[in-house]
Order: C-alpha cells, then structure tokens, then sequence
C-alpha cells in the first residue's frame, strides 16, 4: 500500500480504486428497481429504456452544471499543476487525475444529493422537475446514492493522498453542515455563501493542487498562480452564492429559509452579483500583471477583459420579474465560471 508521505499508489492500490469505482457504478444502475439486489454486477436483464431512464434521473440529481464545474476544476488544476512545476504527463499522473476526478465527481453528488433529501418539499415549489421533487426516484433510492457516493468519495481520495483525502473530507463535511438538520448553515444567508466559497472558492483549488503538486514534486508549495486563481473562485463563488436563490424566492419564502433575496430583494443581489463578478475580473486582470514570468500576461488581460465585457451586456436583458430570465441568468454565470477553469490554464501553460 502507500507509503507514509501518501506518495503514488502502488498496483494494488491502483486495482482497488478502480474496483471501488466499477462496483459503485454497478451499484448505482441496480438501483432502478426494488427488485434488484444494489450490488448485481450483471443488469443484462433490465429493460434498456428503463436503464437510460433510471441514468437520465440520476444525471439530472447530480446537478449537471455542478459535476461540468468540477470537472473542469480538477482537469484545469492537473494541468496548471504540470505547467507550473515543468513535469511530464506519465501514467501515474493520469491514474492520479482519473482517481481524483471520480472522488471529486462522487463527493459532488453526495452534497447536491443530501441537499436534495432534505429539500424535497421546497423543490416540489422551486424545482419540480428534480427526480425526488417528482417522485421519479424514490427517498430510499436517493438515500443509497448519496450513501454509496459518500464512501466512494472518502476510499478513493485515501488510496490516493493525504491531501486529497483532506479535501474531499473537508468539503463533505461542509456540505453535510449546509443541509443536515439541526446545523443547516442554508438557513442563514451569511453561512451559506460562507460554506459555498470554503468549498468551491479555497478548498478544491488549494487542496486538489497541492494534491497533483505532491505527485508531481513530493513538495507543499502553492505558486503564485494558484493563490490568483482562488482568489478569483472564492469572489466568483459569493456571486453565485447570493444569486442561486434568486430563482427559488417563492418556495424559500414559503418555508422560512432566509436568504440574501429575501432579505435584500432582487435587485439588490443582482446588483450585487455583477460587482463581485467585476471585481473578480479586474483583481485577476491586476494580479497577473504582478506575476507575468508564471502566467501569460496578455492571454489573462484580453480574455478576462472580454468575458467581464460580456457580463455587462448580456446582464442589461436580464428581467427581474420573469423566473425564466433569472434562470437563464444564473446559468450565464456558471458558464463564465466554466471559462476560467479553461482559460486560466491555457495562460499557465502557454507562459
């Protein structure tokens, strides 16, 4: 097994992880009917659309725009890794990357999952169309997910190193605190955008870096680059943070879960939202100046001067009073969140 610095895993370690990973995926499939034991290995027997069905439903609880952003966190922060310590693709690294990718991804599906428990009753106002608020997956059927994703998440980020395993802990117990009763941090406006930004804002980007800078070196150290690129999640994150529940005002209010919309109004948050947005651009448009010998200066200023560019204007059409445009709006956000995680990146490697 692996040794005490959590280096590279050795074969056996790397067999278990990906037979944790095929029997989790088993798992999960069998779960489309009572009938079926969860861990079958062979589905031969389940109707092919019942199959597709049942994978539909628990793509649409996994919250695809949350699994799209973490995946591109964890790709984008392998390569910033390798640009920034000159090393070399080898397998180990893409064993490393593979692993950490289907810790990060099962992680993301307990929180959003566990959320999703304990928020049936106000998803059947705000989201009706999620697979429990419509009762396309069962309580029971959500519970063994989130169960099965949990462990999936914690034994796979210990085969592969401390700082992964730090890292998905951490942010499940975060996410465990923003949704299980009695804690609840997403009662409270302030809690909330505190335990979204801890997690996707600091710990993903310093804790998955330092994880590929550990494969990569043997060493902790956090280059400049990095702490820029948190600094600019971690605003970016309160944006999202605040503006999420702008969509979901009826049901929150309904259920007295107090948030940055209901105490501020609408046109407050949005307001709010485009600063922060702004602020992250022209912070990171600054910072890259300061540090041009680790990063593409030119690369930086141009693209982030562009995407803020396309903030503002598609931000003017965004009518307050119809949901479908706050939707979408809320969507257009997580699409520049997607871009940084690609650009960021590319400024690092082509440096």
């Amino acid at each position: 097994m692996m040794g005490a610095d959590f280096g590279y895993p050795d074969w056996q370690s790397q067999q278990a992880i990906w037979r944790i990973a095929v029997a989790t995926f088993y798992a999960l499939v069998s779960l489309n009917s009572r009938n079926i034991p969860l861990l079958r290995l062979h589905t031969s027997s389940i109707p092919s659309d019942l199959r597709l069905m049942y994978l539909s439903q628990l793509w649409k609880f996994s919250r695809p725009h949350t699994i799209i952003g973490t995946t591109l966190s964890v790709f984008a922060l392998y390569t910033i890794a390798i640009a920034t310590t000159h090393s070399s693709i080898s397998s180990i690294s893409i064993i490393q990357l593979l692993g950490t990718w289907i810790a990060c991804l099962s992680g993301n599906v307990y929180i959003v999952g566990l959320n999703q428990l304990y928020d049936v009753e106000i998803d059947r106002i705000n989201k009706p169309d999620l697979p429990l608020a419509s009762g396309k997956l069962s309580i029971s059927q959500g519970k063994w997910i989130v169960g099965v994703t949990g462990i999936l998440a914690i034994a796979i980020a210990a085969l592969l190193g401390k700082w992964l395993l730090v890292t998905v802990a951490l942010s499940l117990a975060i996410g465990t605190a923003y949704s299980l009763p009695p804690i609840r941090f997403k009662q409270y406006p302030l809690l909330a955008a505190f335990c979204i930004l801890t997690v996707r804002g600091g710990i993903v980007n310093l804790g998955i870096f330092s994880h590929f800078n550990r494969v990569f070196t043997g060493t902790d150290v956090i280059p400049p680059t990095i702490w820029v690129l948190t600094l600019f999640i971690v605003i970016f994150t309160i944006a999202i943070a605040i503006f999420k529940d702008v969509p979901d005002l009826e049901g929150d209010r309904q259920y007295q879960i107090q948030t940055f919309t209901l105490v501020l109004g609408k046109t407050t948050v949005f307001n709010l939202t485009r600063w922060a947005i702004t602020i992250a651009y022209l912070g990171t448009i600054g910072a890259g100046i300061f540090i041009s010998s680790s990063i593409n200066t030119w690369i930086l200023v141009i693209s982030h001067t562009g995407l803020l560019g396309l903030l503002w204007w598609y931000s003017r059409d965004v009518d307050l009073d119809k949901k479908e445009s706050i939707a979408e709006f809320y969507q257009f956000i997580w699409k520049l969140f997607f871009w940084e995680y690609l650009v960021f990146p590319i400024a690092c490697f082509v440096n």
